[in-house]
């Protein structure tokens, strides 16, 4: 047998497919069993395609870990029960001003007409969604409610392009709702026949001599093991400690890595249509990180510890190229409190940068990449007040209170006059002084706010005293969680991963996180799950149109 061993991210590299003895076959290999592969393994088998999914731990990825929010509208039954009138073309309109030139418009005109039908789609695999809208912008809803707008649509700069509706679906389910919409999924594929080996970690492709993937090598810690539990049960605490102990978090990473060094058994699968790398985004890759975009090196890391660019490595690794992947999101969201968007952010200057009502994410792109990193609140006494009466208990989700509270009680520094505040926080008074003055007088009507801010977000603070709470990048008090939205390059209309030259890479495509799409440009809550089923499903199409031409092929040569 002729085989070329290489470093263990290279290929590994046969003349032909027959020359392995492979421990597994199906149709369609999907690597990384979360939103986007599940919804390729549920097309795929729909369209009578076989499937065998393999993850690293158990399955659901950053997508059941995630807020559920899928982005969907032109008019699905969810915004008609809200009153909501909606259409594609206004998506389309509102989502240009997101997504740039990440897809083409022809892409982008297609996520959006297709929209209100994946959602259709994904409620008949048993996800549920409601109309039930909150009564103010929030960056993430309470268990009343259940479509809200989850990105930019109503602040006034957009919505002078793009007629605003509601757009974020969250799943139905008590409790932050990735769950909620990942586990009717995974259930739906698991009762068509999808085939799904979990602690299973594909380390390197398989070529065969002209190149095309043909399968995986991947290692398997034997299922029922003493290692298989510790590492199951590891895998859990390392996900649920990471936001409030991320040091304490990667000392249990490196010891899942451990186990499956140790313990783990060399598994060979032939795809006999097509690899599909679904594994998540590189946001925990602090290497890759300090390559593509050291900016976010000092940001929370948010997802799970599989979104470690192993995906995007193998895709690299066979001849696909990465693009965009300078693209991050910082999120730094200031609502709730409330109070809080009705204050001014100021830079190191003592200027405002950002309209405070702003999405999380776009005010976090200003302040990380226009900014230096810097984001300082402003409020005076009365919405200092109001902002801890918007936190009181059953009123926000504790992951929104907790932060809020610590940062009033701890990171709240006061003065008396404006000049003394400034002096304290170290910005220039003057400066400081006239962006108060100027925002008072767009709070009484007397001028337009500078920055395009909405009349009910605007609070006069010429009453003091004053605060100025440190909520920059870095702010341990005020942590800035932080996603990876670049990847594997893909074509728009099959998924299949793209070379350098532009050319596909025979039987090997990339879904969601793990490849640019919609969601590689800027942000928006819901977009990047709305896109793992658009791009999932996409995969999952074209590998079962790939299965029935062969049977096609093969019955005219019988």
């Amino acid at each position: 047998m002729t085989v070329m061993e290489q470093s263990p991210e290279d290929p590994l590299q046969v003349v032909d497919a027959a020359q392995l003895n492979w421990d597994d076959s199906t149709d369609l290999l999907v690597v990384g069993f979360g939103g986007a592969g599940v919804c390729a393994a549920l097309e795929a088998r729909d369209q009578g395609a076989s499937v065998l999914a393999l993850d690293r731990f158990a399955g659901g990825g950053a997508t059941a870990r995630s807020g559920g929010v899928v982005y969907a509208g032109g008019g699905t039954p969810q915004q008609a029960e809200a009153g909501v009138s909606d259409s594609s073309e206004a998506m389309f309109d509102y989502l240009c001003q997101e997504v740039g030139d990440a897809v083409s418009a022809e892409t982008l005109q297609d996520f959006c007409e297709r929209s209100r039908d994946n959602l259709a789609w994904l409620e008949r695999q048993g996800a549920a969604f409601q109309g039930s809208v909150p009564p103010m912008k929030t960056s993430y809803p309470s268990d009343q409610y259940f479509l809200y707008y989850s990105g930019n649509e109503a602040v006034p700069s957009y919505a002078a392009t793009a007629r605003p509706a509601p757009r974020g679906h969250r799943a139905l389910g008590s409790g932050m709702s990735g769950y909620n919409l990942y586990a009717p999924l995974k259930a739906s594929a698991l009762r068509q026949g999808v085939r799904l080996r979990t602690q299973c970690e594909v380390r390197r492709l398989v070529l065969d001599g002209t190149g095309r993937v043909i399968g995986v090598e991947a290692w398997e810690i034997p299922a029922g093991s003493r290692a298989a539990r510790r590492h199951a049960r590891l895998a859990r605490w390392t996900d649920a400690l990471h936001p409030y102990a991320p040091a304490l978090a990667e000392r249990l990473r490196r010891k899942v890595r451990g186990l499956e060094l140790a313990h783990a058994e060399r598994r060979l699968i032939r795809a006999h249509h097509g690899v599909l790398l679904s594994a998540g985004g590189f946001v925990f890759n602090r290497a890759m990180l300090t390559v593509h975009a050291p900016r976010y090196l000092g940001g929370l890391p948010l997802g799970t510890s599989g979104c470690n660019g192993s995906g995007m490595r193998l895709g690299h690794s066979a001849g696909g190229t990465l693009q965009r992947m300078e693209k991050v999101s910082a999120w730094r969201f200031i609502n709730p409190p409330l109070a809080w968007a009705k204050g001014v952010i100021v830079n190191g200057a003592g200027y405002r940068y950002c309209n405070e009502e702003v999405y999380g994410a776009k005010l976090g792109h200003a302040m990380v990449e226009e900014q230096g990193g810097r984001a300082i609140l402003i409020i005076n006494r009365a919405l200092f007040r109001e902002a801890f009466a918007q936190i009181g208990p059953g009123k926000v989700w504790s992951f929104q209170r907790l932060p809020a509270l610590l940062n009033l009680l701890f990171n709240a520094k006061r003065g008396n006059s404006v000049g003394q505040l400034a002096a304290r926080v170290g910005l220039p008074r003057e400066a400081l002084e006239q962006t108060l003055a100027d925002y008072g007088d767009a709070a009484r009507g007397l001028r337009e706010d500078a920055l395009g801010k909405s009349r009910g977000f605007l609070a006069s603070l010429d009453e003091g005293p004053w605060y100025a709470l440190d909520l920059s990048f870095t702010s341990t008090l005020y942590p800035c969680p932080v996603i990876t939205l670049g990847g594997l390059a893909v074509c728009e209309r099959s998924g299949q991963v793209l070379d350098r030259d532009g050319q596909a890479v025979s039987g090997l495509f990339s879904a969601g996180r793990n490849a640019v799409g919609v969601a590689s440009n800027f942000y928006v809550s819901g977009l990047s799950l709305a896109d793992c089923v658009y791009s999932g499903r996409r995969v999952g199409a074209h590998v079962a149109g790939l299965v029935r031409a062969a049977k096609a092929s093969q019955g005219e040569q019988q």
